[in-house]
């Protein structure tokens, strides 16, 4: 049950590709372990603690990578290039826009950020759960290269207490975090685009709950079973 929220939107369809099934017992369990990587997207305002429960999610299951991003913004307090995020310059970013080389790419509180496509698709094609931490603009763009994706969208227990989580974290100023309210609103109202919606109000159910979705997404018959030679090629 979703508490302190309103939302009142259609159920986001899987639209899943035909698959030919395997022939024989023996065919079925070798298509079983060579199950293709799943793609995982995971979006939630600014506070709302995806980060904490995606760090969370890769030390409780070793298959899960998670996909630096690229961004034009300045690395905050205690941040490593090419651990938290690959930081280049304006110019860079639009160099690799240019050669197609992000799958997708967003504009959020005046800097940009992106994923590299290249590196997604090398991972998946290697078996890897891989997650993706963006935003909803984001998240659409992928969805339309990679239709079979899986969304998860992580709320706050309230807008009041991701006000207490942003004034506590101690990084912004006033109207930063103003800002960010009136954005996190914004991307709330498209969490039903998402497959599944959870509240971060306990942070060790959401845990559980975020490594439920992978596990049983990992055993859906479409993957295990499918044929496809890969995602949608624009």
């Amino acid at each position: 049950m979703v508490r302190h929220y309103a939302l009142h939107c259609r159920h986001r369809q899987h639209r899943p590709r035909p698959v030919t099934a395997p022939r024989t017992e023996s065919d079925r369990i070798d298509a079983a372990r060579r199950r293709p990587g799943v793609l995982f997207i995971v979006s939630a305002p600014s506070g709302a603690g995806k980060t904490s429960l995606v760090h969370a999610l890769c030390k409780a299951d070793a298959q899960v990578e998670v996909s630096v991003s690229y961004t034009t913004r300045a690395p905050r307090p205690g941040e490593e290039p090419g651990r938290h995020y690959h930081f280049v310059t304006r110019a860079q970013f639009e160099q690799m826009l240019e050669r197609g080389e992000l799958l997708e790419s967003a504009l959020v509180h005046g800097n940009f950020y992106g994923t590299s496509e290249p590196w997604v698709r090398s991972q998946l094609a290697a078996g890897a759960s891989i997650v993706l931490e963006i935003d909803w603009q984001g998240a659409a763009q992928v969805r339309r290269r990679f239709p079979d994706s899986i969304g998860v969208f992580v709320l706050p227990p309230s807008i009041a207490a991701l006000e207490q989580r942003l004034r506590l974290r101690g990084q912004d100023a006033a109207e930063v975090i103003a800002a960010r309210l009136q954005a996190a609103r914004e991307e709330i109202a498209h969490a039903c685009e998402y497959d599944y919606v959870m509240i971060n109000d306990d942070f060790a159910t959401a845990v559980q709950d975020l490594c439920a979705i992978v596990r049983a997404a990992r055993l859906r018959t479409a993957l295990q079973l499918s044929v496809q030679s890969g995602p949608t090629q624009n």
